[in-house]
């Protein structure tokens, strides 16, 4: 018997779908670095899109070709993916501040016909003269590429392996899965860079008609002020802004009435900063989740869970199963530490481009990032860390997140790293680096010390202490480790 024919409408159509029925509806907005805000509704999305698509028919992507985007959280950049989809190509968007010997690498592994820049903003607006074609339906092999690892090794991009088809499951709330009702559309602040999977993936949302603000760069503030402003729904926010956000003067003033719940990512949440977000929102109203671009699964937990079980992820969610198996792929017993393993049947896999080698994977379809963890016995999921960050220093293991959310409770520390650096004595050294929260008064490297010394095991102390202005992060307040190390003399 033939398998069913998919009834979904493709991502072209249904943008243009938005823009018939809903014409004069704001969908987008964008805050400039300046505090310049600009509106689409869904009928200019759905017109400019076009116009866009024509012009980029014009200088040769088709169907299934790639669109490189290399542009900041911007109009253009949402026009961009959406004109992508009306061609049926791929958008793949790049972080736009690689220095040009990366950028170069970069490009050889995308291998698209036309790459988005700053020096194409002009060309870009200039279609809006152009008539609107009409353009034939069409559907891309994979609804986007998001590109990882460009500055530290082989170029990576990896590309779902979900066509461009309008899935509204894609877009259900989180918060829907604990029985929180979620007003639609929702008012989603977008604060991560749109060249990271959390950025881009609320372009999915605004195809189900939920509306976007978007930051051209995260900055503390301005999220509070949009939040109070455009009563924002949700967004998703890494640990360092959340950090950020809660350390502003005044924060427990304001009005984050609007918010009906936040998600977090990218890193396990230190306790103080749960407490923190706790309390400024209530905690039914944070959701923390588990996850990887690659869309091996999901683990999440809400706040008011997360207090009874804190440190954890949470368990396995829409159908993901989880284990931990250690080195020899055999499962480990709860609480003990080993590799976590996702498998779930929504994944729709994907594709590495870059010859980049796949995760590992069990024989059963269970796929591991590299991250350690451990299950308890209720199969709640506690991260430990990546297995590529431990420390191995006189033969202890030691896992820098667990030094950094230590430490980030000390009131004079406004951000920290802890790396391992090579030592004759002890193989690697903990050593940590410390932004001060007052750069004319920062805390000794002794004081550090004694206070790691009161929270941690003495094999996990830092050994060495490096006070710095501030700690250099990309524009989703991730940071390179290796980069940092390799500074360092390795």
């Amino acid at each position: 018997m033939a398998a069913p024919a998919d009834t979904r409408i493709s991502a072209a159509q249904r943008i243009r779908e938005l823009g018939r029925e809903r014409p004069d509806e704001v969908a987008l907005r964008h805050i400039a670095q300046d505090g310049t805000e600009t509106t689409a509704t869904w009928a200019e999305l759905d017109r400019r899109s076009s116009q866009l698509a024509g012009a980029l028919a014009g200088r040769g992507v088709g169907q299934g070709d790639r669109l490189g985007i290399e542009l900041r959280d911007s109009p253009q950049f949402v026009l961009a993916a959406l004109a992508a989809w009306k061609l049926g190509a791929i958008p793949v968007p790049a972080r736009w501040d690689l220095p040009d010997w990366e950028l170069a690498r970069l490009r050889q592994v995308i291998a698209a016909p036309v790459y988005l820049d700053t020096s194409e903003l002009a060309w870009i607006d200039d279609t809006a003269r152009l008539p609107v074609p009409d353009l034939p339906d069409a559907v891309s092999p994979s609804m986007n590429g998001i590109c990882s690892s460009g500055s530290t090794g082989t170029p990576k991009v990896i590309v779902t392996g979900r066509p461009s088809l309008y899935d509204p499951m894609l877009s259900v709330p989180f918060a829907a899965a604990w029985g929180t009702e979620v007003p639609r559309p929702q008012e989603i602040l977008v604060l991560a860079p749109m060249y990271h999977a959390n950025g881009f993936t609320t372009l999915y949302a605004l195809l189900v008609g939920d509306h976007l603000t978007v930051l051209e760069k995260f900055d503390a503030a301005r999220v509070v002020d949009a939040v109070e402003r455009h009563r924002v729904s949700t967004f998703t926010a890494t640990p360092t802004m959340l950090k950020r956000i809660a350390d502003l003067p005044g924060i427990d003033a304001r009005d984050l009435s609007s918010l009906v719940f936040i998600l977090q990512g990218a890193a396990p949440m230190p306790p103080s900063l749960a407490h923190r977000w706790a309390k400024l929102i209530g905690p039914e109203r944070i959701i923390m989740a588990y996850g990887m671009t690659e869309g091996l699964g999901l683990a999440a937990i809400r706040g008011d869970e997360w207090l009874t079980r804190q440190g954890s992820v949470g368990r396995g969610f829409r159908e993901t199963e989880i284990k931990v198996l250690d080195l020899d792929g055999r499962p480990v017993p709860p609480g003990e530490i080993g590799e976590v393993y996702l498998r779930s049947s929504m994944s729709d896999g994907y594709e590495y481009l870059g010859g980049a080698p796949r995760m590992r994977q069990t024989d059963d379809g269970f796929a591991t990032a590299g991250d350690m963890g451990y299950l308890d016995a209720d199969g709640f999921l506690y991260l430990v860390d990546r297995r590529v960050d431990m420390i191995v220093t006189g033969g202890a293991n030691v896992f820098p997140a667990q030094v950094e959310a230590a430490l980030i409770d000390h009131p004079g520390i406004a951000d920290v790293v802890v790396i391992g650096l090579a030592d004759p004595e002890w193989g690697r050294r903990v050593h940590a680096i410390i932004a001060p929260a007052d750069p004319a008064a920062p805390p000794t490297p002794d004081e550090i010390r004694q206070y790691a010394k009161s929270r941690l095991a003495a094999y996990k102390v830092p050994k060495s202490v490096e006070i710095v202005d501030a700690i250099p992060r990309s524009e989703a307040t991730k940071v390179n480790r290796a980069a940092l190390v390799a500074a360092r003399g390795g």
